[in-house]
């Protein structure tokens, strides 16, 4: 089996990590192509002493690592969901930190695992996490609007919010209510599912919010892969279901933390 593929089952999963932590769809691809091009051109031969999905991360991350503070300064300027710029409060993270918690919490990997990755000990994975979440949940408050059509999952998905120190304006089922909800009470974050059942597409429920004012959306869906094509534009950031709480409190924390918001055309 050629490297391609081995490696494409784990391409979408790597590409989420990689925009989650850049805070930007192009600067997380850059480094998943320099990733990618080093393993293809054979600069670089991923070690079969560990699995294929913890060399490809520990390579990624080697390359984030040497290069980040230059390209991150470039693409994580301007506003962010607080009164500070985003390059303010990258400050006040570690990168390192900020990288074990994304590994732990969103792709799953183990506090091991993660320390194979970023090159430190299980303790410090452990230190970095519980220090990284205190620091964010600080920086980051909003008015959350949920769009899930499941009663158990749209509870589920209030009460961690509402944990975090988050405001939950409205819970909406459909298309329409959703749309409605969000021209009325302007959350400042969005979690929608991707698909609605009767009440139609979470996906167009966004776009359609998206074009009357610019916040962060998480999309929580079965389906990661559907929406991690390759094509543009595509979400930075999403919870695959079933979901860990871990996973909704990092996402979450980490698209107020990055958003950068746009002018909206009249």
């Amino acid at each position: 089996m050629s490297n391609t593929e081995l490696l494409a089952p784990h391409l979408p999963y790597l590409r989420r990590y990689a925009r989650a932590l850049t805070g930007s769809q192009a600067s997380g691809d850059s480094y998943v192509r320099a990733a990618l091009n080093v393993i293809l051109t054979g600069e670089h031969s991923l070690t079969s002493a560990i699995p294929l999905r913890v060399a490809l991360y520990q390579l990624f991350h080697t390359i984030w690592s040497s290069t980040s503070v230059q390209v991150e300064n470039n693409n994580l300027s301007g506003h962010g969901a607080g009164t500070i710029t985003v390059d303010e409060r990258l400050a006040m993270l570690d990168m390192e930190q900020r990288a074990v918690l994304l590994l732990t919490a969103v792709e799953g990997f183990t506090a091991d695992e993660a320390a194979v990755i970023v090159g430190g000990t299980s303790d410090d994975v452990e230190m970095a996490i519980v220090e990284t979440q205190k620091s964010i949940d600080k920086q980051t408050k909003a008015r959350v609007l949920i769009i899930e059509d499941e009663p158990i999952i749209a509870m589920d998905l209030h009460n961690l919010v509402a944990d975090m120190g988050h405001e939950v304006v409205g819970i909406a089922a459909t298309h329409d209510q959703a749309v409605e909800t969000a021209l009325e009470k302007r959350p400042g974050l969005v979690l929608a599912d991707v698909n609605l059942g009767q009440g139609g597409s979470g996906i167009d429920a966004v776009t359609r919010i998206l074009g009357s004012f610019d916040i962060p959306i998480v999309f929580v869906t079965a389906y990661p892969e559907k929406l991690l094509t390759g094509e543009r534009p595509e979400p930075a950031y999403l919870v695959a279901k079933p979901f860990l709480p871990e996973s909704i409190r990092t996402t979450v924390a980490q698209a107020l933390f990055f958003h950068q918001p746009r002018r909206i055309a009249a």
